[in-house]
């Protein structure tokens, strides 16, 4: 934790041109003199941490200061001796980072573990002596900070450690805080490491510590690290930017013009509104640049309103969509539905007199801090469940975001480091999170929500949802509609799962559906099990095979047209009547015929195509009516449909459940399966037609099966 380097570029001026609270390089300058003079004190407070105080008492007034003043003197004394690789002193690491947290409002029990953050790791003090100094709440954050020993983890301490900071996140998310922290001061004087170490720190600050910056809402934080890790990993861009900013220093800034006019048209109104202009960081002028192509001096920066109460926000936006011109498109409202990361504002834009567009942030004061500090701000919401002096057990924190649940448990199944690594940049490179509201798969199944990465799949909702239990899966509805299982989600949405107990499980297909680690990695253990020999291999998704016939029950196929002869009597006098193969009708369908040749008559379903046809060609229908079919009586013929999910031992299931009602297989098709659905063609010979409305129940209830109907087209063999 005692990277060392120099701050790209002109830190003061990027300070200046962010328009924000940083950390002050004045007040870190004071804090290395007084440690390089000692720790004589002043009031009862050491010189070192005087500033550190002044700052933390701004934000907590009634902060105890002797906890950081007995915190500092042990971290001194510990660290004495020690130098950073640029010769000062290395208490002026712990004290830079605790001044960092200090100017987010960190509350005092985190300040106090950031001075102690690395006198475990690099000292001789121990975690018994902390816990016994300072409490178990401080020993738990100065533990889940540490780093594990290279030595005895080899390649794999950095993964490693990382995935212990994870689950020391899981109940404190104030450790997290303390590392971002720690991090953003050692990028600051990263220079004096060499160029390739520079690149190793700056690639996993990209990829795994910006990302959680993100997702706690430190965007104080987050906004220097891209800026820095810019510098290092793109240099030529970097500069290019910088002198794109520079060339603009000189020029008028309609930003402040349209600040102005919006000042006095918000006083006019009599809303009690700070209106700021906000200069982008050098990575949002970046990503603007490539977006757009070319960059005006309004895009440098946005407007920033701030307010007092959640009302007045919209209030201010009333204002100023009535008296400049609106970019409709440009309107987000992350006050009634807040980013994943707490984060809430008003988002617009407007249009200046000259034609500039102002990108306009609207949001109280609290809002602000909370978008600045995220988790930081909110104090300290941990409370152990298992008493003050058992930090290992869980807390209750209601500020634990769903992906911080979602990588606590993936990792729990993944021992191997490489693997936890990777799947641990892939989970933080979604970008995004959304909630899906799940309906129960079970009459005893409450359902509720789950949290998934922006652009998830049922696939991933359904591992989420299920665990390991999501390999039977074997359809969904979003929103009341059968979709597959590859249909990507959105926020909001209704999701039902269709599971069943004897699966397939899933197939080398799911993994191209697949955006989370825990998904991908159960998907990946199955396909990688031993195959079970006794059981023949399911059938790949999307592959084309011949359609099987099922041979008819040779005791229970009557001929057709006696049977119908019995069912239905026609209104031509010595016809035959034939029910039409094409819509198998039987009471009580309402019915219509036709003479066809050789003076028969041939029974459809009103609302067969047939019909209509034969109308449109001008044939004249014959009346027709059903004989009456009580218990008993003779049988009749029908065609069904069944549409369902692809799965081992559907098509004797569904046989099993037709013979249970007593009707006989005439013959059966089945379709090859697409995208996992699967259509089966029965027609069957029942025994009484009165029995087909519990015949079509009996074949929906079989797993898999999503819905039955009677053929309304001839199917062809």
């Amino acid at each position: 934790m005692s990277a060392e380097a120099t701050n790209p570029g002109n830190p003061e001026a990027a300070d200046r041109r962010r328009g924000r609270p940083r950390p002050a390089l004045r007040g870190l300058r004071r804090i290395g003199r007084a440690a390089l003079l000692g720790p004589a004190a002043r009031d009862g407070l050491p010189d070192a941490l005087e500033h550190v105080a002044k700052v933390h008492r701004r934000h907590h007034p009634d902060a105890d200061l002797d906890i950081l003043s007995k915190a500092y003197q042990c971290a001194e004394s510990s660290h004495r001796g020690q130098t950073r690789k640029s010769g000062e002193p290395y208490i002026t690491h712990p004290l830079a980072v605790t001044l960092i947290l200090a100017e987010l409002g960190a509350e005092t029990t985190t300040l106090t573990a950031s001075l102690l953050h690395d006198t475990v790791e690099d000292t001789d003090v121990t975690l018994d002596q902390v816990r016994a100094e300072f409490g178990a709440e401080v020993c738990y954050l100065v533990d889940g900070v540490t780093k594990l020993e290279k030595v005895d983890y080899g390649a794999a301490a950095e993964p490693e450690t990382f995935r212990k900071m994870l689950v020391a996140t899981g109940n404190d998310v104030r450790v997290m805080s303390i590392k971002l922290a720690d991090r953003l001061h050692n990028m600051r004087t990263l220079g004096v490491m060499r160029p390739e170490k520079q690149a190793r720190i700056a690639g996993v600050t990209r990829d795994v510590l910006i990302p959680l910056a993100e997702r706690l809402g430190v965007q104080a934080l987050k906004t220097e690290l891209e800026d820095m890790v810019f510098a290092v990993l793109h240099p030529e861009e970097y500069a290019a930017t910088r002198h794109l900013v520079a060339s603009y220093a000189g020029r008028p800034d309609p930003l402040a013009a349209i600040a102005a006019r919006a000042r006095a048209i918000l006083a006019d109104a009599g809303i009690d509104a700070e209106v700021l202009v906000r200069p982008r960081h050098f990575v949002s002028v970046h990503r603007v640049l490539l977006a757009r192509g070319r960059l005006t001096a309004a895009d440098l920066g946005r407007l920033l309103v701030l307010v007092a109460e959640d009302a007045d926000c919209y209030a201010v936006l009333g204002e100023l969509h009535t008296c400049f011109t609106p970019v409709v498109s440009e309107f987000k409202d992350f006050i009634a539905t807040p980013k994943f990361n707490l984060y809430q504002s008003l988002h617009t834009a407007v249009s200046g007199e000259t034609g500039d567009v102002a990108e306009t942030l609207i949001r109280t004061h609290r809002m602000h801090r909370v978008a600045e500090a995220g988790v930081i701000a909110l104090g300290n919401p941990h409370v152990p469940t298992d008493g003050a002096d058992a930090p290992e057990g869980e807390r209750a924190d209601p500020t634990r975001p769903g992906w911080l649940d979602r990588l606590l448990t993936w990792q729990r199944t993944t021992p191997d480091p490489d693997t936890f690594w990777t799947s641990l940049r892939d989970d933080l490179a979604q970008e995004g999170e959304i909630t899906v509201f799940c309906t129960g798969a079970a009459p005893d199944d409450p359902g509720g929500t789950i949290g998934l990465p922006a652009g998830a799949s049922c696939v991933d909702a359904a591992y989420a949802r299920h665990g390991d239990a999501g390999h039977g899966c074997i359809g969904a509805r979003v929103n009341g509609r059968l979709v597959t299982l590859g249909t990507v989600l959105r926020d909001g949405d209704s999701l039902h799962l269709l599971m069943a107990q004897d699966s397939a499980g899933p197939s080398p297909q799911w993994l191209d559906h697949a955006r989370t680690p825990a998904a991908r990695l159960a998907i990946s253990r199955w396909l990688a099990r031993p195959q079970d020999t006794g059981e023949p291999p399911a059938t790949p998704a999307g592959r084309r095979t011949e359609r099987r016939r099922v041979p008819a029950h040779r005791s229970a196929s009557p001929d057709h047209a006696a049977t119908a002869s019995g069912l239905a009597v026609a209104d031509l006098p010595g016809a035959a009547v034939r029910l039409a193969g094409c819509c198998t009708p039987v009471p009580p369908d309402t019915v219509t015929g036709f003479a066809v040749r050789g003076g028969a008559v041939t029974v459809h379903r009103a609302l067969c195509p047939a019909v209509a046809r034969m109308a449109a060609m001008g044939r004249q229908p014959v009346g027709v009516r059903w004989r009456g079919a009580g218990p008993g009586g003779p049988g009749c013929r029908v065609t069904l449909l069944a549409e369902a999910f692809s799965r081992p031992h559907l098509l004797p299931d569904l046989t099993e459940a037709i013979a249970a009602q007593g009707a006989a297989v005439v013959s059966a098709a089945v379709e090859p399966p697409h995208e996992q659905l699967v259509r089966h063609t029965y027609t069957l010979h029942l025994p009484n037609a009165a029995g087909l409305p519990s015949l079509m129940r009996a074949m929906r209830q079989v797993p898999g099966v999503f819905d039955v109907v009677r053929a309304t087209t001839t199917v062809r063999s």
